[in-house]
């Protein structure tokens, strides 16, 4: 295992409307993301893909994209990324996407708000400071794949109604089709077919995420009952690396979607059962090779390594804003569930959040996992600010407490009850982001606009919005008492 190399552009735009005409292309898709993390696309057909399309952008309303901007200023421009580009798996009509960035039209500059200049800003920050100069990031995105879902919120009525024949719950459904096989409640981790009932449609979405250039490492059913899974990516660089996110989840979706299910990344869609997360493994290299290794150290760690994880732990709760960023991501850090809710750190243990794999003794291996994280996120926000918080922890070096050997959930151990709890609130995680944000201020990678806004958006249109809603449980709670 060798560390990703960080390049200039390879492809020219000549390049790709060459490979656009050799693949006989007819609609060419130009993808951004919104403040929030969520793809947002326009198309235009392949006889207005030219060169002079890469100088001078494509405009579009920036006021009706979250986040962006207000509407007395609303002009912007998509700039196209001749480097991120892949043929769309999904599609019927043959379309090559490109992955965008954002500038102004007025000023060329790149646009503060645009997650991903923020993602390019805090790789160059990683080389400027001369610790390393690249980080690697695997992501795991694990999700739920359902047959159906209904939900709906209105004056009189609010209500979710998931189905899946994998699901426990249907194991005593009278229907002459009920063939029994399937997993439990957690009881979903690695069960061969007809138990695992997915096999064959996770194999199609590797199929497709191959044909989009993914590389995929493994796949396989995840604990929960009907249809947790997870598929892992192999790593990449940071700012790579988040743009496959974004590829992985539309995927997924829509390979779901065509096939009669429908997929979620929704950190706590059933209530009993696993959460699905995003644990991000994450390193840093330098020359080539790897800093977090020292073969006297915790678990192979070198004191950068120690020091990496102390910055995370420091800063947890502000970066679980971005990283565990919605109200439903704290349905899934509670204990009990293999969540990962308690700050600290540990080799093997998955109930710190954050572990270290000992799979392997390798120096390349040499990572630390962190496990709070979801695939609600924006991964550019996410993968930036925790690689802030780490060059913070770097700078400073600030000690973690001494690594958990034990089963944190243990409510009689000592040791154990004296380990803090991540936050238990959007709300909460919002006021650390606000009470803690200096380090991400470091070398303009954010800025405070972006953070402004960020927190605003998510207190109104969530925060605000699910605490002024009645709750179903509260009328079994409340309504005859």
């Amino acid at each position: 295992m060798t560390a990703p190399t960080i390049t200039p552009a390879t492809t020219t735009p000549k390049d790709l409307i060459e490979r656009a005409r050799e693949l006989a292309v007819q609609i060419v898709d130009l993808r951004f993301t919104d403040l929030i993390g969520t793809w947002q696309h326009m198309s235009i057909p392949v006889n207005e893909f030219t060169e002079s399309l890469f100088a001078d952008g494509i405009g579009f309303d920036g006021s009706s994209i979250r986040g962006f901007q207000h509407i007395h200023d609303s002009d912007m421009l998509l700039l196209l990324d001749p480097d991120r580009s892949f043929i769309d798996p999904c599609l019927d009509v043959t379309t090559m996407v490109i992955v965008c960035d954002i500038v102004d039209p007025i000023t060329r500059e790149p646009y503060s708000r645009d997650p991903r200049y923020v993602a390019r800003k805090a790789e160059a920050y990683l080389r400027n400071l001369g610790i390393a100069d690249t980080s690697c990031w695997g992501p795991e995105c694990e999700f739920y794949i359902f047959d159906s879902v209904r939900f709906d919120q209105n004056t009189n009525e609010g209500y979710y109604f998931i189905d899946s024949d994998e699901g426990v719950w249907n194991t005593g459904l009278d229907s002459i089709d009920n063939l029994g096989a399937r997993p439990a409640l957690k009881g979903g981790y690695f069960p061969a077919p007809p138990v695992d009932k997915l096999q064959d449609l996770r194999s199609r979405i590797v199929i497709a995420l191959q044909d989009s250039g993914i590389d995929v490492e493994v796949h396989h059913h995840e604990v929960g009952t009907a249809g947790q899974s997870e598929i892992d990516m192999h790593f990449g660089t940071l700012v790579a690396m988040a743009d496959k996110v974004l590829q992985f989840k539309y995927i997924v979706k829509n390979v779901c979607y065509r096939e009669g299910y429908t997929a979620t990344f929704m950190p706590k869609p059933l209530y009993g059962d696993n959460g699905s997360g995003m644990h991000t493994h994450q390193s840093l290299w330098k020359d080539g090779v790897p800093v977090f290794y020292d073969a006297k150290g915790y678990a192979l760690l070198s004191d950068t390594a120690r020091w990496y994880i102390g910055g995370l732990l420091a800063h947890a709760p502000a970066l679980l804003a971005f990283a565990a960023p919605t109200t439903n991501s704290y349905r899934r850090l509670v204990p009990g569930y293999e969540a990962p809710i308690k700050l600290a750190y540990s080799a093997r243990n998955r109930s710190a959040c954050v572990r270290i794999p000992t799979y392997s003794d390798q120096p390349a291996a040499r990572r630390l996992e962190f496990r709070s994280p979801d695939s609600m996120c924006n991964p550019y926000l996410t993968f930036a600010s925790m690689l802030m918080a780490g060059l913070d922890g770097i700078e400073r070096k600030i000690e973690p407490q001494q690594p958990a050997e034990i089963d944190l959930y243990d409510a009689n151990d000592e040791v154990a009850l004296a380990v803090e709890n991540l936050p238990g609130s959007l709300s909460e995680v919002l006021d650390a982001l606000e009470a803690d944000h200096d380090f991400l201020l470091k070398g303009n990678v954010f800025t405070p606009d972006v953070l402004d806004r960020y927190i605003a958006y998510k207190r109104i249109n969530e925060v605000d919005a699910v605490a002024q809603r009645p709750h179903p449980y509260e009328f079994l709670l409340y309504y005859d008492a």
